[in-house]
């Protein structure tokens, strides 16, 4: 209900895998060649009347997605993922430094006699 005659294309397989896919609905006026989808080396789309199907901007290889097989990801497996955290050190664990120099609590003195 939501597609236009305009959405309808022809599938057209090469031998080496690759796809074209050309309007059903539009054609040349003169020569009746059809109009196909293409893209340029940018990543815009084409004039369907500029692209032809020997042309590499015409030429798209099909991907396929397996549905079964993808799920997507949980808040549990992200957290399993993520590399384990660093505690900080107490203040028991290290020497409390003052001015970049150990406090004097931290110290240890030896007496010589």
């Amino acid at each position: 209900e939501h597609f236009t005659p305009e959405c309808k294309f022809k599938e057209c397989v090469f031998e080496n895998y690759y796809v074209t896919y050309s309007s059903i609905l539009y054609r040349q006026t003169q020569s009746g060649r059809a109009w196909y989808i293409g893209i340029n080396r940018d990543g815009q789309v084409m004039k369907g009347n500029r692209v032809k199907k020997t042309k590499g901007a015409a030429h798209f290889l099909p991907k396929l997605i397996e549905v079964a097989m993808y799920r997507e990801p949980s808040l549990h497996d992200v957290a399993e993922q993520s590399p384990p955290r660093k505690t900080p050190k107490t203040s028991s664990d290290s020497p409390v430094l003052q001015n970049g120099k150990k406090d004097a609590q931290s110290k240890t003195k030896t007496s010589s006699s």
